[in-house]
């Protein structure tokens, strides 16, 4: 669907927008959803309160690129990961602690995972996954045959996937085996997910294509015919789709009655000549935000098709976007340094 037959974008209407001045590399929402952060190529982090966006911070975080960007374990704060070779704690009121540092080194992936009882952080630098309780206490390494290029935590903790060259590892995280699960498959593996039931793990390839394992039995899953590079990709959080970037449309595998072998894709919200760069799937429903080359933001609903302009685009590229815990406001940002955050809570008529 063009966007010109859209509505106004909501965020003329419901957002508030900033620029940062340098590439926006990730952006998250802290797990109370009470502030939104953006790290950025100059190795700053701008945090920001979505109900009241008019005031952000600005913190001066990593002494080179910012590379890496989750919530906290806390309700409230982020982790970050530099080029400086720093993992690093950052508070919601500013304050910076140092969790692991390791100099001439790349912390090039950051994960956390909390449930209210406990909570765990992970970094990647290099070969090597980082392993530490809520608190940033180290409790192990996972050594893996080449440079890690994702991590992803399961939904209860358990167990960690790391993708890298010809496959990916998966590790039970309360385990002090040296040996993980090896999910193999030839070529370059470029990031990793977990389905949200563990039936499942994914990774992009660099050669434009998905793959797949299932856990139960080793069943490979192949997902490909993507123009380009699939760099972005989540579960809804049923599992029941894979929503991905990599081509005009967000491309939408399903999970269920077989899927996705044997199974055609979705294909929604298309825009000819546009690439969509990031898609981040609402945390309670099966709705899919979906930014693009030129700018543009919308949101598409899976089962109805439907699609709602966010942003009709016009400052670079999207090259970060995430939603709060509850789904009511998303954040994006551009390889330009547009950053912005829209509300999406419910308004009475009128």
């Amino acid at each position: 669907m063009s966007t010109t037959t859209l509505p106004e974008a909501l965020l003329t209407t419901r957002g508030t927008a900033h620029d940062l001045g340098a590439y926006v590399v990730a952006c998250v929402f802290d797990r109370a959803g009470a502030h939104a952060a953006f790290a950025l190529g100059d190795g700053s982090l701008h945090i920001t309160q979505p109900r009241q966006p008019t005031d952000w911070a600005r913190l001066e975080v990593h002494d080179g690129a910012a590379l890496a960007l989750a919530p906290d374990t806390r309700p409230s704060g982020f982790v970050t990961g530099g080029d400086d070779g720093a993992f690093c704690r950052i508070g919601a009121d500013g304050a910076i602690t140092s969790i692991f540092s390791m100099k001439r080194k790349w912390v090039e992936q950051a994960v956390s995972f909390a449930d209210g009882k406990a909570g765990l952080l992970a970094c990647g630098i290099g070969k090597i996954v980082h392993l530490f309780d809520g608190n940033g206490t180290a409790l192990r390494s996972f050594d893996h045959p080449s440079t890690v290029t994702g991590i992803a935590f399961d939904a209860k903790g358990k167990r960690l996937a790391a993708s890298h060259y010809n496959g990916a590892s998966l590790w039970f995280t309360a385990s002090s085996s040296p040996t993980p699960r090896l999910l193999e498959w030839k070529g370059s593996h470029t990031n990793v997910a977990i389905h949200p039931a563990a039936e499942a793990v994914v990774t992009a390839m660099q050669e434009n294509a998905l793959h797949g394992w299932r856990l139960a039995d080793g069943q490979h899953m192949r997902m490909s015919g993507y123009p380009a590079k699939s760099d972005s990709m989540g579960f809804t959080r049923n599992g029941k789709y894979l929503a991905s970037s990599g081509a005009d449309a967000v491309v939408v595998w399903p999970f269920f009655g077989g899927g996705p072998m044997g199974k055609p894709p979705r294909e929604l919200a298309q825009l000819p000549d546009r690439l969509c760069t990031r898609v981040a799937c609402h945390p309670r429903d099966d709705v899919v935000a979906a930014g693009y080359n030129n700018g543009t933001v919308v949101l598409t609903d899976i089962a109805t098709k439907n699609v709602v302009l966010v942003s009709s685009g016009g400052q670079g590229s999207i090259s970060a976007l995430a939603w709060s815990p509850a789904g009511t406001h998303l954040a994006f940002g551009t390889d330009e340094g547009f950053a912005a955050i829209v509300d999406l809570l419910p308004r009475p008529p009128g």
